[in-house]
């Protein structure tokens, strides 16, 4: 008799991002042949004498149901393919207790049969808000703790459920479609990170946990009305499935994969077309600008003010329309003023971009 059908599930997704990072970095060192190319998800590559003898995956665990589900299952199927499985728990500091809680997940980590396994203290700032503040100083601890162990990627638990709230918080930040495209499921420098669940709900994760009798911990700020994201989960959600039906998280999920494939095309073509629209002394030349769709020539537009230095993560739609309509609306207006303190001006026919 098999595992029950929510750990199979789960166990399946890992391995197949197992087998995703062991053929990323078979490739990188020898050139790809057909073993590894169009291999099947649930075979080992054949070429295990060119396997790094010491390639690390590291898990990213709260403690809750979501991750400590994935932790269970990165266990199980790393030593089958020869890939050591670590882990790594954040205690943020915002709650009393949470050094203690964050030992106590490490120690499950242990338990598993994790190594290495680590707890890492950070601060929170208040920079974007405190769900913005907490998950920088929760991604620059997940990357630094991958330098430090010489990981090849950190796994992160985001289920279907996560993507359909992202992509609801982006179509109503009005960001257009790189918000609607919500998580990848590879991001980071080199693909460090990879999230195996967001083709699962959270149910099954929380199911999986269950019957293998894994202890989690709900986390009390995902059911605080304080935050958005729990807001959205708890009154949100429920209210769209309750006036559209059921299905509208896979939907959302769906509607995500789609807007990301059309966004990827996008960006490879707006940086195609950035160097035909610069002149000599690399400047940006306003009527070349006019003649792109919109879509491609903002998107040069926000490149070159992150260029310039506005931090990507406050640079918002608004900012690009002002600048852009020193291209498409001149009528003598003055300098633009972006995040990061930089400046965008129209100047003889040309646009500037620069710190002020």
């Amino acid at each position: 008799m098999g595992p029950h059908p929510a750990v199979a599930a789960i166990r399946l997704a890992v391995r197949r991002v197992l087998h995703d990072i062991l053929n990323d970095h078979l490739t990188s060192r020898v050139r790809p042949g057909p073993q590894l190319v169009g291999a099947h998800p649930d075979r080992t590559p054949d070429r295990t004498a060119e396997r790094p003898p010491s390639l690390l995956v590291l898990v990213a665990c709260s403690g809750g149901a979501d991750s400590m589900a994935l932790a269970s299952a990165l266990a199980f199927e790393a030593p089958k393919l020869g890939v050591r499985a670590g882990g790594i728990t954040v205690d943020h500091g915002l709650q009393p207790g949470s050094d203690l809680r964050a030992d106590e997940v490490a120690l499950r980590l242990r338990g598993l049969g994790l190594d290495p396994v680590e707890s890492v203290a950070v601060t929170v700032g208040r920079e974007g808000g405190p769900e913005a503040a907490a998950r920088d100083a929760r991604y620059a601890a997940l990357d630094a703790a991958a330098e430090r162990h010489g990981a090849a990627a950190v796994l992160l638990g985001h289920t279907r459920d996560d993507q359909a709230e992202t992509v609801l918080l982006g179509l109503a930040r009005g960001s257009g479609i790189r918000s609607l495209s919500g998580m990848a499921a590879v991001s980071g420098a080199d693909g460090r990170y990879r999230r195996p669940f967001l083709q699962l709900d959270r149910q099954t994760a929380r199911k999986a946990c269950m019957v293998q009798s894994l202890p989690v911990w709900d986390d009390p700020h995902n059911a605080d009305p304080a935050y958005t994201r729990s807001r959205l989960r708890h009154e949100g959600l429920p209210a769209l499935e309750k006036a559209l039906g059921k299905g509208v998280v896979e939907a959302l999920a769906r509607t995500a994969q789609l807007s990301r494939d059309d966004a990827d095309a996008l960006d490879a073509w707006a940086r195609q077309a950035e160097a035909s629209v610069r002149d000599a002394a690399g400047l940006l030349e306003c009527a070349k600008l006019y003649a792109l769709p919109p879509a491609v020539r903002r998107r040069i537009l926000r490149r070159a003010a992150i260029e310039a230095g506005a931090p990507a993560g406050a640079l918002f739609a608004r900012h690009i329309e002002e600048v852009d309509r020193l291209i498409t609306g001149w009528r003598g207006q003055g300098a633009i003023n972006l995040p990061g303190r930089v400046v965008a001006q129209r100047q003889g026919g040309r646009l500037v971009i620069r710190q002020g």
